[in-house]
């Protein structure tokens, strides 16, 4: 399949990072509009760092390759906020108390041909529905956005998402400012 055919009508799912995808996460992450968010190192130490203790049970998150129509095109980490200490720690002021029900995502579309396409809503509704669905104690998603990252707090709110507050917090790359806005959406039930 060609980055053409993919659309906010695929089909996205999520599968385990494995060290085999070291590489393609590699390339994800030096693309331009990927590095300017993420600010991450994309070398193999460094990408062992951070995904190495995950896949080997050592950090209680989960790193997902985000396939669409079976095609690799992104990432979508998640986890429970609580398991963070330093990340509640930062986050309770200014949303105030983090229930251990409330988990956190973050995305990326690795394919710089996919962007500006509604890839990303797509990508968020299947990742929200498959938090809540592996998750049945998840009752909140909470995703900080820095608010000069209008692309990515926009998908969010396309894909359901609301601003429940904005204030400070340390953004991933040190060029921006501290300025966030916090979106959640709430479990739906039935």
């Amino acid at each position: 399949m060609t980055p053409t055919r993919v659309s906010s009508q695929s089909t996205f799912t999520f599968r385990p990072v494995t060290r085999a995808d070291y590489p393609r996460v590699g390339r994800w992450l030096a693309t331009p509009d990927v590095e300017r968010w993420w600010n991450q190192a994309y070398d193999p130490a460094s990408l062992e760092k951070q995904f190495g203790p995950v896949i080997d049970g050592e950090t209680p998150a989960e790193d997902l390759v985000v396939e669409a129509d079976g095609e690799p095109i992104g990432l979508l980490q998640r986890c429970r906020i609580i398991d963070f200490g330093d990340y509640v720690d930062e986050l309770a002021p200014v949303i105030g108390p983090v229930a251990a029900t409330t988990y956190t995502i973050d995305y990326l579309i690795g394919v710089p041909e996919l962007l500006g396409r509604g890839i990303g809503p797509g990508v968020i509704v299947a990742g929200c529905a498959d938090t809540f669905a592996r998750h049945p104690d998840a009752e909140r998603i909470v995703v900080p956005v820095v608010a000069a990252n209008r692309r990515s707090w926009r998908a969010l709110e396309k894909a359901g998402f609301r601003i429940v507050a904005s204030g400070a917090l340390t953004p991933d790359n040190p060029i921006d400012d501290r300025a966030h806005h916090i979106l959640a959406l709430e479990r739906q039930r039935r």
